[in-house]
């Protein structure tokens, strides 16, 4: 007896596989890093980084948007500019970056009514940076055939 699959469980188990195939070239030092780099200065955020749960927040929007980028690369392989990607995917971007500014919002209990318009556009640009990394890698990918 042959077992039957559906393609929804084909689909998603590509998915993983490519997933799996493309993480492996994010380090946790760099995940770190950035982290640094675009919330260290921040005098509201450094405050609330001595919470791990922020930081593993801050850890699982990257990958998310990483992913994100990896996966809509597709597009830019076969002709569009990044751009019209970016376009395509801006609901998937929003949600990212609405997700983590409201778990800082959520973790610093109001205080951050002065800068919140800024810490907006850096979490805006974290996700960007996060976007464009994974979008480069996937394009990069796809030209080596290594999909």
């Amino acid at each position: 007896m042959t077992v039957i699959t559906t393609f929804k469980e084909k689909k998603r188990e590509k998915q993983i596989k490519y997933e799996k195939s493309v993480l492996r070239e994010i380090s946790i030092k760099a995940l770190k890093e950035r982290v640094q780099q675009f919330f260290g200065s921040s005098r509201f955020v450094s405050g609330l980084m001595m919470n791990a749960g922020i930081e593993e927040a801050c850890y699982d929007v990257a990958i998310e948007a990483y992913l994100l980028g990896a996966n809509y690369s597709r597009f830019g392989f076969y002709g569009e500019s990044v751009d019209q990607v970016r376009s395509r995917c801006e609901k998937e971007h929003k949600h990212l970056v609405d997700t983590l500014y409201n778990f800082f919002l959520y973790w610093g209990h109001g205080s951050e009514a002065i800068m919140s318009e800024s810490l907006y556009y850096m979490c805006e640009e974290y996700v960007n940076s996060w976007w464009s990394e994974g979008f480069n890698n996937g394009e990069r990918r796809r030209k080596l055939r290594l999909h």
